[in-house]
């Protein structure tokens, strides 16, 4: 159970911090716009790099050594991009939510979550480096899967509430001001 309950706690921690991801959830969620399927591939997303960062990506970059350089240049672009675009945003008085909610397809809003998940390098800090890492203190299978299991349920758990939660939210997130300061932080 403490493995469990460690890993619950390690990835919840690490989730909580705002960032791309968490903002297209949270728009998702205050448009009521496929919330569910949002959230599933979130969740899904980091069930797979949670379970690859506790089997180990030492193993996965020694047989691929290009592969670190590789996502570190990638995330450096898209961290450039999207900050940029955040920052310009925050600029324009944030109307964000109002263009977002004309985008409207679920294809066309699982492939901005995808590319928002598996193109953020935090992901790979988050899930390889330091899960992976505090998995590493867990020894047997058995202990190393609770942890695993604990962090997959955080992040379900946190991704859910997020996308539903967005509604309480709903009065203050309508104010431009609002998404404003969102923008600027992720900025």
């Amino acid at each position: 159970m403490q493995p469990a309950l460690t890993g619950f706690a390690t990835g919840f921690s690490l989730i909580l911090a705002i960032g791309a991801q968490n903002a297209f959830v949270l728009r998702q969620g205050l448009m009521r716009a496929h919330v569910f399927w949002i959230c599933l591939a979130c969740a899904l997303s980091d069930a797979v790099l949670i379970s690859l960062g506790v089997a180990g990506f030492g193993a996965a970059s020694g047989a691929v050594p290009w592969l670190p350089a590789l996502l570190r240049w990638a995330g450096a672009a898209f961290l450039v991009v999207y900050g940029a675009l955040r920052f310009r945003s925050a600029l324009n008085g944030g109307a964000t939510l109002v263009a977002a909610a004309s985008a409207g397809s679920l294809w066309a809003s699982l492939v901005t979550c995808l590319i928002l998940t598996w193109a953020n390098p935090h992901v790979y800090l988050d899930t390889f480096g330091l899960i992976g890492a505090v998995s590493t203190s867990f020894a047997g299978a058995v202990a190393k899967t609770g942890f695993a299991a604990g962090a997959i349920l955080s992040s379900f758990t946190f991704f859910f509430a997020l996308g539903y939660g967005a509604r309480a939210l709903g009065p203050l997130m309508r104010r431009p001001g609002a998404w404003r300061v969102l923008d600027t932080i992720i900025a």
